[in-house]
């Protein structure tokens, strides 16, 4: 069968829907952030962080045009030069000056602006890996040249990002991998040894820390220390209950008033349960799961192996990390600290999102038909 490439416009719907959910996302923020913002700024700047996040949106709406207009195909060139600068910035973040410290945490990179190289890795990574399959396509299935390479890569990106530690992204990140590893044409016991491999690892890591153990023993049972390491998720199951089926209303959140840790970030999607409901809420899930269908159906449209893996990588790594958060919220994963895509606060998250966005409306410019 000839195949021809269509003069296609962009899948106005996937660009639509995502700016949907970001302004959606500007006006819970309103809600949600406005009683920190009044605590942090002594009542000078309810607005903080809006204004922030309606500034990210801008800039990610501009990220998303031009990245729209610029050739995929390019990316695969830029494959390596964009993992590099991605692996420096990983490591920038211990580094004196540049590197930023919060809580612990070693996740920022100060360059007169702030940013979370391992956000900007969810996308670097996804095109290095989608270029380096499309390479060695004729060593699928090849254990020393195609599986045992793969986990190698795997394993120094997850190193770099659990020494930060950024578990959160590292989970959306392997997913993701293991979803393009599997669409690349890995045989099943790939799959499966690989599926193996990192359980193992994940036990030790858990088991290797006090913390970690406990952690997760605390979502295990959720009762247990409510005040202490249970609190959180139990504040975010308070929030939801109180939404019932119609919510409390906008704006009338009751556990945004300091009872609910990070209402505007990671527990946002807690807020909207509480002030919208079930049914309302329910909206917002089936945006994420219409838009994985888009993002789908422009992947088998690709008219070639990279641009084909990019969309299936980019549609599952959005789709994963809103389920993984919206489920912590719901107490059916443990919390990791994954932000809502497109609606919870967070600059960097916010630009790498439309980034991902306008790369996928490029590959459905360019779909094949025949």
């Amino acid at each position: 069968m000839k195949y021809i490439t269509s003069r296609a416009k962009p899948d106005f719907k996937v660009a639509l829907l995502t700016m949907a959910l970001a302004l959606f996302g500007i006006v819970m923020l309103t809600s949600a952030s406005s009683v920190i913002a009044y605590d942090q700024f002594g009542g000078k700047s309810n607005y903080y962080y809006v204004s922030k996040q309606a500034i990210s949106f801008v800039i990610g709406f501009v990220a998303m045009a031009v990245f729209a207009s610029f050739d995929y195909r390019k990316l695969n060139k830029l494959a390596i030069p964009l993992m590099a600068v991605t692996l420096f910035f990983l490591i920038a973040v211990f580094l004196p000056i540049i590197g930023v410290e919060s809580k612990g945490a070693h996740r920022w990179v100060n360059l007169g602006f702030r940013f979370q190289p391992s956000e900007l890795a969810k996308i670097t990574f996804l095109i290095y890996l989608c270029s380096w399959f499309d390479s060695k396509a004729k060593y699928i299935g090849d254990l020393k040249k195609f599986f045992i390479p793969f986990l190698g890569m795997l394993a120094i990106i997850s190193l770099l990002i659990i020494c930060q530690p950024d578990l959160g992204t590292l989970t959306v990140i392997i997913a993701t991998s293991m979803i393009v590893f599997f669409a690349s044409g890995a045989p099943s016991w790939n799959f499966v040894t690989l599926g193996g491999v990192l359980a193992s690892v994940f036990i030790v890591f858990i088991r290797s820390s006090a913390y970690r153990w406990k952690r997760f023993l605390t979502y295990m049972n959720p009762d247990a220390e409510a005040l202490g390491r249970s609190y959180h998720v139990n504040q975010a199951n308070i929030a939801v209950g109180q939404g019932g089926f119609w919510g409390l209303g906008f704006g009338n959140s009751i556990q945004k008033l300091k009872y609910l840790p990070e209402p505007h970030t990671d527990s946002i999607f807690a807020i909207i349960c509480e002030e919208l409901g079930f049914l309302r809420s329910s909206l917002v899930i089936l945006a994420f799961f219409y838009l994985f269908f888009l993002g789908i159906k422009i992947s088998k449209g690709a008219p070639d192996t990279f641009g084909r893996l990019l969309a299936i990588g980019i549609t599952t790594s959005i789709t994963i990390q809103a389920l993984i958060n919206i489920a912590a919220m719901l107490g059916l994963v443990p919390l990791t600290g994954v932000t809502l895509p497109f609606i919870s606060f967070g600059g960097t998250s916010l630009v790498i999102s439309f980034i991902q966005i306008g790369i996928l409306l490029n590959i459905s410019k360019q779909r094949v038909y025949g």
